[in-house]
């Protein structure tokens, strides 16, 4: 659906975030005399009133009825369609779009392709892959926009001028199924890999998987570029869209820490800025992305090494007392807190895992545990601590490693501190778990570790290259 399919529609928004502002700003200028309602907590009504002077009708009666008596509901991401409200509204035939629909459906061309478009998802890795992307791309000389659930809402970006070459677009799950709503096809997709995560979102891990995969399966690439080593993604047919895999012999790939291109060794990734095995594997997407745009990806490859990488994402954020702290704040999965330890094999590691529950099975991660584990203390703290450390307590007391309970932050870094004894070590923040309910995001929840371990928060949080250059 593209804006000017709204005019004369009954429209409202739901939800005041950023997203929302974004999509009224846009609105008010394509559509001035639109009448808009705006469905949002009663905390943000007044302020919401305030800040459009007036231009907006403002509820705070979210309820399936109140939906129902408009035909279209641009809401933001962080709303799950498959709640009651929204779900009774639909059956009533109000359709719900977001931002990402509104974007994509504005900027395809008469085939409806969203040409020189690069999209890029995933369980774990999309925003340092999308980052990286965009970094190579304006390598080549192209200017280029970094945007999407990085931290730039696309309706913020909606008609730069001058337009950027190419767009390097990270979408979350909560997205996907946005581009396929829009009618639109993006250039070049990118998938890295599906594990189980928002699931109280989606519903069900089957429901997440069937959304997240809505990219390609729905959405339809010209070119679909998939990782050879993920299930989910090697048992798709996808007869609309050129497929090119990753992380398999005949394209791009790793060989202990270099790339290759098929037989070809193109880059020795050892001493690159990316952090973790898996990101320097995910250099291998970015690689076969480029080369689907048309680009020389061979020649651009060796631009990694000025590649700044970003925060709370397996950072350092420095040493003390001989301990060095690492804020991985964005795991959010129990997979990403195993590949996070995995960086620091054979290293003494205070692991901090735990935060909001939201129904996760860490059986895979128990089961990791008990085989060939580094020299490690694990500290579990917030809402599923008690459930994580009920899990681990058998192999605790096994002598696998030393288990300890924290009741939030503060006390799990005092502990883990104290747990490695003045020997050195690292401590290792991958909660495995959201932040919901304690902190505002994963941002903040990695601002607070890098206070408590001493360093300065404003130092750490800057994503480099966001936006148009």
């Amino acid at each position: 659906m593209r804006i000017s399919q709204l005019d004369g529609k009954r429209v409202a928004l739901w939800g005041w975030g950023r997203e929302g502002r974004a999509a009224f700003a846009v609105l008010r200028q394509r559509l001035p005399a639109l009448a808009l309602t705006l469905f949002c907590p009663a905390a943000e009504a007044e302020a919401a009133r305030a800040e459009t002077q007036g231009a907006l009708t403002v509820r705070s009666d979210v309820s399936g009825e109140a939906l129902a008596a408009f035909e279209v509901v641009i809401k933001s991401p962080g709303i799950s369609p498959y709640g009651e409200a929204a779900q009774q509204a639909a059956a009533q035939g109000t359709q719900f779009i977001g931002g990402t629909s509104l974007w994509f459906a504005e900027h395809a061309d008469a085939e409806g392709t969203v040409r020189d478009t690069v999209c890029v998802t995933g369980t774990k890795g999309k925003s340092t892959t999308t980052s990286l992307l965009a970094h190579l791309l304006r390598a080549s000389g192209a200017r280029t926009g970094l945007v999407g659930n990085i931290g730039l809402p696309l309706l913020e970006v909606l008609e730069p001028q001058p337009a950027p070459q190419y767009w390097a677009v990270e979408l979350s799950s909560y997205q996907t199924g946005e581009v396929a709503r829009s009618a639109a096809h993006p250039q070049v997709a990118v998938v890295l890999n599906l594990f189980p995560e928002h699931l109280d979102w989606h519903g069900s891990e089957a429901r997440y998987i069937e959304d997240k995969l809505s990219l390609v399966t729905e959405a339809a690439p010209r070119i679909a570029v998939l990782n050879a080593t993920d299930p989910h993604l090697a048992a798709l047919q996808l007869p609309h869209s050129e497929v090119v895999w990753f992380n398999q012999p005949q394209g791009w790939h790793m060989r202990d820490e270099w790339v290759y291109r098929g037989e070809q060794a193109v880059f020795d990734t050892a001493n690159t800025p990316l952090p973790g095995r898996h990101n320097r594997g995910n250099l291998c997407a970015v690689l076969a992305a480029v080369e689907a745009l048309g680009l020389d990806a061979v020649a651009l490859a060796p631009a990694v090494q000025s590649f700044r990488p970003l925060p709370n994402r397996l950072q350092v954020i420095g040493e003390r007392d001989g301990l060095r702290f690492v804020n991985d704040s964005i795991s959010t999965t129990p997979h990403a807190s195993l590949a996070a330890l995995e960086c620091f094999a054979g290293q003494r590691i205070a692991l901090l895992v735990g935060g909001h529950d939201r129904g996760l099975d860490w059986t895979d991660f128990m089961q990791h545990m008990a085989h060939d584990v580094p020299p490690l203390e694990i500290v579990t703290m917030g809402a599923n601590g008690p459930r994580i450390h009920a899990l681990l307590q058998p192999l605790a007391e096994a002598g696998r490693f030393g288990l300890h309970a924290a009741a939030d932050l503060d006390e799990a870094v005092r502990i883990a501190c104290d747990a490695l004894g003045g020997q050195g070590g690292v401590v290792l923040l991958s909660p495995g778990a959201p932040s919901y309910g304690v902190y505002k995001d994963y941002v903040a929840r990695g601002r607070h570790f890098a206070q408590l371990a001493g360093f300065d928060p404003d130092a750490i949080t800057a994503i480099a290259g966001i936006g148009i250059a």
